[in-house]
C-alpha cells in the first residue's frame, strides 16, 4: 500500500474570527483556510463583512481605532498577532483597493518605491524590477515609453493596474484583491483576469468581489458572507451549478437578492 502524501499546509490558516466597529459585531465565527497558489474568492451583499475580513488579514485594522479582532489568523503557520515587524508582515500580504490609489509620483518611482524602501538601491536593479512588476501587470507596453509620467495621469484601467503592479514590487507571496473592477470598463476587468489567472502561479489570491460570475471565471473555491457570517465554503463551480448546502447561498448566487 502506497502511503498517502501529506498535506501541504494551507497559506493562510483562520479560527474562529470575529469583528467589532466599537459595540456593534461586523463578523463572526469564521473559520476557512485558503492554500497555496489558489484563487479564494469571496462574495456576499454590501455590508457582510467582506471588506473588514480582508482588512484583518494584514493587520489593518490597526488603522481603524474603533476596530476590534478576536480569534486566531495565521499566515504561513504564524500567528499574524504575534508578527513583530508588521512592515514586513505587509510585504509579504500585498493589497489593491476598489478604486485605484496612485501615489503622487511618476509610473516609474509608484512601482519602484517599495523595493526602494526595502533597500535596493541600484537602477540597475530597480529598472528590472518595474519591468517586470508592469508586465505582470499587463501595462508595459503600455507605459513603457512615459515611465516619468505621474502615474495619476492614467486612465482608471491602466492606474489599476498600475496598483497591481505596485502590490507586486513588494513581492507578496498572498495579494488581496477589493474590488478591483469596480471603477474600470469591462475590458479592462477582462485583462486584469486574464493577469490574475496568470500570476496564481507564483503567488496566492484571495479576490473580494460583488461580481458572482466573475468568482465564477477566477476562483478555484468561494466563500458566500452574509450579514457578518461565512454561511458556505466550496469548490466554485459547485457553488454555481446548484450542488450547495445552504439555500441562502443558492439564492444569492442566482440572483434573487444582493
Amino acid at each position: 500500500m502506497v502511503a498517502a502524501e501529506p498535506q501541504a499546509r494551507p497559506l493562510l490558516e483562520v479560527r474562529d474570527l470575529a469583528i467589532r466597529y466599537g459595540d456593534t459585531l461586523a463578523l463572526s465565527g469564521v473559520t476557512l483556510e485558503v492554500q497555496k497558489h489558489e484563487i479564494f474568492g469571496i462574495i456576499g451583499p454590501a455590508g457582510s463583512g467582506k471588506t473588514s475580513f480582508l482588512r484583518t488579514l494584514n493587520r489593518m485594522d490597526q488603522f481603524t481605532p474603533s476596530m476590534s479582532v478576536d480569534g486566531e489568523i495565521r499566515f504561513n503557520g504564524r500567528d499574524i498577532r504575534r508578527w513583530r515587524n508588521v512592515y514586513s508582515l505587509r510585504r509579504k500580504i500585498g493589497v489593491v483597493f476598489p478604486l485605484p490609489v496612485g501615489l503622487p509620483l511618476s509610473v516609474y518611482d509608484n512601482v519602484a518605491l517599495s523595493p526602494r524602501l526595502g533597500g535596493i538601491k541600484k537602477k540597475a536593479d530597480l529598472d528590472v524590477i518595474v519591468e517586470r512588476c508592469l508586465r505582470r501587470a499587463a501595462l508595459w507596453d503600455e507605459v513603457k515609453d512615459r515611465l516619468d509620467s505621474l502615474g495619476s495621469l492614467l486612465s482608471g484601467g491602466q492606474q489599476q493596474r498600475l496598483t497591481i503592479a505596485r502590490a507586486l514590487s513588494q513581492g507578496p507571496e498572498l495579494l488581496l484583491l477589493d474590488e478591483f473592477s469596480i471603477a474600470v470598463d469591462p475590458v479592462t476587468t477582462m485583462r486584469i483576469e486574464d493577469v490574475l489567472k496568470e500570476l496564481r502561479q507564483e503567488i496566492t489570491i484571495v479576490l473580494v468581489t460583488n461580481l458572482v460570475q466573475q468568482a465564477r471565471r477566477l476562483a478555484d473555491r468561494t466563500a458566500f458572507f452574509l450579514t457578518g457570517e461565512c454561511v458556505e465554503i466550496a469548490e466554485t463551480e459547485r457553488m454555481f451549478t446548484r450542488e450547495v448546502q445552504d439555500e441562502r447561498t443558492r439564492d444569492y448566487v442566482e440572483g434573487r437578492f444582493g
